[in-house]
Formats: C-alpha cells, structure tokens, sequence
C-alpha cells in the first residue's frame, strides 16, 4: 500500500535536518523525498527505485523548475533493499543536499536553484512511514 505525507508552509533553512524512519515495502518499485516550494518546484527529488528499466535497482536524484525536470542524477549503488527497515537523514547544507542512508552510505546533490528556505516536503510511494523528525 502506497503512502504520502504532504507538508506545506514549513521553513527549513541550511544547517537544518529531515530524520525518517521506517520500512521499505516487501514488492516496492520506488519512493520519494522531495524538497522544495511547492510540487512543481523542487530542490530535491530522492527517488530510490528498486526496477528501473535502465538500471534495475538505482538511486535517482534530480530538481523540477517550473514543472520542468532538470538533468537526473543517477547512482547505481543503492544499498536500500525491499523489505527492511531504514533511517534516512536529509540534511540542508545550503548548496547541497546531504542524503545520509544506512551503513554510512550518503549521496549529495547540489542546490541547482539556490532556494535557501524549503517550505515543501512531501514523501510518497512504497515506503511505510514510522517516524519523522526536523531537526
């Protein structure tokens, strides 16, 4: 069962963290964190999938500007798996976004559009939501 939790009008600024838990689905496909103003303008869009056309199991970074995709960040790593239960810790650094996931892994993304306050958050997809924290 597909979840979301959609946040608007919070203020989060560099030095600030998102701290989520919870469990990956046993037949998930994908999820997502985005980051942003509003959905069609997103700083962050962290989409691990876990069967890709291209890449079978993959990690997907990108940003949206005015509804429009940037250029996907693609890492063929991810240590995610299907069926467990997962912390994931977003951190804003200002001009880049810090993806800090389990075992120590972490992959980064630049603030394509320099937004400095994110009033956005929204989670969605296979992903069973247990706790979620801003730090």
């Amino acid at each position: 069962m597909s979840m979301e939790l959609e946040l608007k009008n919070v203020a989060l600024r560099a030095g600030d963290q998102l701290k989520l838990k919870g469990q990956i689905l046993h037949d998930a496909d994908r999820f997502q964190i985005d980051l942003g103003c509003e959905a069609d303008e997103l700083a962050l869009h962290f989409n691990p999938r876990f069967h890709d056309d291209e890449d079978g199991s993959v990690l997907v970074c990108n940003s949206k500007t005015d509804g429009c995709w940037g250029d996907e960040e693609r890492e063929t790593h991810n240590p995610l798996q299907r069926g467990s239960e997962v912390k994931i810790v977003v951190k804003l650094t200002g001009d880049m976004f810090e993806v800090e996931l389990p075992d120590g892994e972490e992959v980064q993304f630049p603030n394509r559009e320099g937004m400095d306050i994110i009033s956005y958050v929204r989670v969605r997809g296979d992903f069973r939501l247990t706790s979620f924290k801003i730090c």
